[in-house]
């Protein structure tokens, strides 16, 4: 098996790649990744999706490719540029909900109804108000993260905090856990019933 055969990219892909290059966005998301989430996004028709960290746009342009016409999806970042340059790409997309705010405070402050996949791409929802981010997952959900695996950009001491983050999430009882020492390093839980 050829898994660097990677099948189905979004449409507008290309696009937004080249707006990384354009504007020296320097933290784009890994293709394998990608790939994993439209075929997760895709199993779940009529799914309420979540995003914490849309940087420019790329993981959402998979979730999005692999979403049916009564999903939707909510993408939150604190980077005005970013989410400036994302709404752009997904203008016409009335399944798309690009939030510009401090994801600490969003989470904090969500009320509305729990949500069928979470893709934590951010610091909130991944090192900081974990509690609360897995409280969003319906049962039968799933939280998904990556970049668990030692990235050459990571600030000394992150290591640690994945390390804490990991041990956390195998303590968990709610959900069942599986790592994947593939891509960037994924994590994928789902609530149990």
């Amino acid at each position: 098996m050829n898994d660097s055969n990677i099948l189905n990219r979004p449409e507008i892909h290309a696009e937004i790649e080249a707006k990384c290059s354009e504007i020296g966005f320097t933290m784009p998301s890994d293709l394998y990744t990608g790939s994993l989430l439209k075929t997760l996004v895709s199993s779940k028709p009529g799914c309420n999706l979540l995003e914490l960290g849309t940087g420019i746009g790329l993981s959402l342009s998979w979730m999005v490719d692999g979403m049916d016409d009564m999903s939707r999806i909510i993408s939150v970042d604190n980077d005005s540029k970013l989410t400036e340059i994302v709404k752009k790409f997904f203008a016409n997309d009335q399944r798309v909900d690009i939030v510009c705010e401090d994801g600490s405070e969003w989470i904090k402050n969500y009320n509305g109804e729990k949500f069928d996949l979470i893709f934590a791409d951010a610091w909130p929802g991944k090192y900081s108000e974990i509690e609360e981010v897995l409280e969003l997952v319906k049962i039968g959900g799933l939280y998904i993260i990556d970049d668990m695996i030692t990235q050459p950009n990571w600030p000394e001491g992150h290591q640690e905090h994945v390390k804490h983050l990991i041990e956390y999430l195998e303590k968990r009882e709610d959900f069942n856990l599986t790592k994947m020492n593939w891509s960037t390093g994924i994590i994928i839980a789902s609530k149990k019933f």
